[in-house]
């Protein structure tokens, strides 16, 4: 006496049973080849009716995509598509992304700087769950952009501000504290050879209009030259003489006529790049 068949078993089935209540009757599992008796066969968390009926992944195979994460852990931990092993598409797997990188594998670009997660990794070696890998204030998307190392945090130069220089009452003459000042910026300014300066200069509002016009103009010219004499070419500087200082300030100086406050010239760095730190 021979063993049944398959399809005798599944006749014998009651239609309605349903051993393992995971929604799948009892004859359609030893059909395609579910436990009837185990309502998740694969072990992967989702049972073996949702699979078939809810997700579509495969009841027999614990992780569909081949991804390297559970269909259920897909489904209920990650909230990823366990038919898709790179759900956002960034071209790393979410399992991946996930036990690997520990970058988010709903977002291609984990970061937001600009490069995707896949980029990151194996395009430029920066990393994708910092925006700015060397710590340079520039995103890694940016100096990506600009041309610069997003690895070298002096790459590119940034100078945020240069030193203010103020001026005795009707002089334009550098002394030596301003000289000091001066030599900082120039300092900075032989550092980032890719930066130009502006200078502008004003004066307090004792005086007629005219002549503190030409004073200002005089003190900035002071400035120019010093940078000048001082190894900075005079190709990257320019000046304004701007005349009272728009806004003067509260009080005079106790020990003299004005506010040296007001009496001052401005070196304001202008940046080369085409766009400004963005951290």
């Amino acid at each position: 006496m021979g063993c049944a068949t398959t399809e005798e078993v599944v006749e014998e089935v009651p239609a309605e049973l349903d051993s393992d209540e995971d929604g799948i009757p009892d004859h359609v599992e030893l059909q395609i080849g579910t436990d009837p008796f185990n309502p998740d066969t694969d072990g992967d968390g989702l049972t073996d009716g949702q699979e078939l009926y809810e997700y579509f992944t495969d009841p027999l195979v614990a992780d569909t995509d081949g991804d390297g994460l559970s269909d259920g852990d897909e489904v209920l931990v990650y909230g990823t598509d366990p038919l898709n092993p790179d759900t956002d598409g960034d071209g790393l797997s979410d399992g991946d992304e996930i036990l690997r990188y520990r970058t988010d594998p709903l977002n291609p670009d984990t970061d937001g700087d600009g490069l995707s997660d896949y980029d990151e990794i194996y395009v430029y070696g920066t990393d994708p769950n910092n925006p700015d890998t060397d710590g340079d204030g520039f995103t890694d998307g940016q100096e990506v952009e600009m041309g610069t190392d997003p690895l070298d945090p002096q790459d590119p130069v940034f100078i945020t501000e240069l030193l203010t220089v103020n001026f005795d009452f009707d002089r334009s003459n550098i002394d030596a504290r301003a000289a000091r000042k001066l030599s900082e910026n120039i300092a900075l300014l032989k550092d980032g050879p890719d930066y130009r300066v502006r200078v502008d200069a004003y004066t307090d509002h004792i005086g007629g209009d005219q002549y503190n016009l030409r004073l200002s103009q005089r003190r900035a010219n002071a400035v120019v030259r010093f940078y000048t004499e001082n190894g900075i070419s005079s190709d990257r500087i320019e000046s304004r003489g701007l005349g009272k200082v728009p806004v003067p300030c509260a009080q005079e100086d106790p020990d003299g006529p004005g506010c040296r406050e007001d009496r001052k010239a401005e070196s304001i760095p202008l940046h080369p790049f085409p766009q400004r730190p963005r951290l």
